[in-house]
């Protein structure tokens, strides 16, 4: 059977980003946390002092490099490609309720599927709720949802997410007393600055020219029977199963798993809130910073939204720890979860108005 180049670039890409991931916890980042973009950018919150919360405050490097790599390649390529316009607001609302719901069960779709090539079976009920979030969202696209088609934009505006990354890497390295350090929990765990940057720009690089994106794997599934996507949600899990084998970090079981709780039901919310609004801003997390680097301003405002759910989510109690969910999240969860289903149904509405009158 002949496969295709975009599945050799899927796979690779995959194989890649779980094999850098298994080296960045070995390199001292936390535990089945070699990437996640929720955690990450929760961190980065903090460490620009936008929550309090002291165990999880870092600018990590994995981020910047992410959006970057993105960025530079898309400009190597010809792909770099300035939009904006595309219900910005919306989508910066939409970026903090999946960042809510990812802490709940504590991990981005990326960090879902390490943990479980790790061995986390709590991960499992998390991947349950990642894809009934898909499917509810699908329902929405089938219905009409749209959040509308972004504009041309400047390429000043364009690139303005990616200027920030600099600006933000070079206060690290240079000023790093105007941003907080964890000293202590999971943000006092990281790799080394140089080899965390280098990891995002390989992954961000490889991510944009493959199209990697957790959600529209399965959501192509769903709505064309197109299993292209998903080849790199299997080459990440397959390639750091075999790392954390062969690296003796392999370690199957619900309980003292690093990071993790055994809250099933609330893993399983906490995803399908991180499945339903990544199918409504048509990207994972990961697949927002790759955008953000392309150029989308929406994408951008996505990913800001995302950082700012982070803070929320500290500010207001709402993130999980390993003792399990807070009563704030699971109801915040529940919350966001009508939010989300309100929305989709107000613009379902809104479209479906506006071709009547066309």
């Amino acid at each position: 059977m002949k496969i295709s180049t975009d599945r050799k670039m899927l796979a690779l890409t995959g194989i890649v980003t779980g094999v850098v991931a298994f080296i960045l916890v070995m390199l001292g980042n936390p535990g089945n946390m070699g990437f996640c973009i929720a955690c990450f950018l929760r961190d980065a919150a903090g460490s620009l002092g936008l929550h309090s919360a002291s165990n999880v405050q870092y600018l990590r490097p994995e981020i910047l490099g992410l959006g970057l790599g993105a960025f530079i390649i898309s400009l190597i390529r010809g792909e770099f490609r300035p939009r904006s316009g595309s219900s910005p607001l919306l989508r910066f609302l939409i970026g903090v309720c999946v960042t809510i719901g990812a802490l709940v069960f504590l991990g981005c779709p990326l960090r879902m599927v390490l943990r479980l090539a790790a061995g986390d079976f709590n991960a499992l009920f998390g991947l349950v709720g990642f894809v009934i979030g898909i499917g509810l969202g699908c329902i929405a696209l089938n219905m009409g949802f749209s959040l509308g088609r972004a504009k041309e934009s400047s390429r000043l505006e364009g690139s303005g997410i990616s200027i920030l990354y600099v600006v933000l890497f070079i206060i690290l390295v240079a000023a790093p007393g105007l941003l907080r350090f964890s000293t202590e929990g999971p943000g006092s765990m990281r790799a080394p600055i140089v080899a965390s940057l280098l990891a995002g720009l390989a992954v961000g690089a490889l991510a944009q020219r493959s199209r990697l994106c957790f959600a529209g794997g399965m959501r192509d599934i769903f709505l064309m029977r197109d299993t292209t996507l998903v080849t790199g949600f299997l080459a990440v899990f397959l390639s750091a199963l075999v790392v954390n084998i062969v690296g003796g970090k392999f370690s199957p079981g619900f309980e003292g798993q690093p990071v993790a709780h055994t809250a099933q039901l609330w893993n399983v919310l906490g995803m399908v809130v991180v499945g339903f609004g990544s199918v409504l801003l048509g990207g994972c997390p990961l697949r927002q910073i790759i955008m953000a680097g392309e150029g989308n301003s929406d994408s951008a405002v996505t990913v800001l939204g995302l950082m700012v759910g982070g803070a929320m989510a500290h500010n207001f109690g709402l993130a999980s720890s390993t003792s399990g969910p807070t009563a704030g999240g699971k109801v915040a969860t529940i919350l966001i979860l009508v939010f989300l289903a309100l929305v989709s149904m107000t613009v379902i509405y809104a479209n479906r108005r506006k071709e009547a009158d066309a």
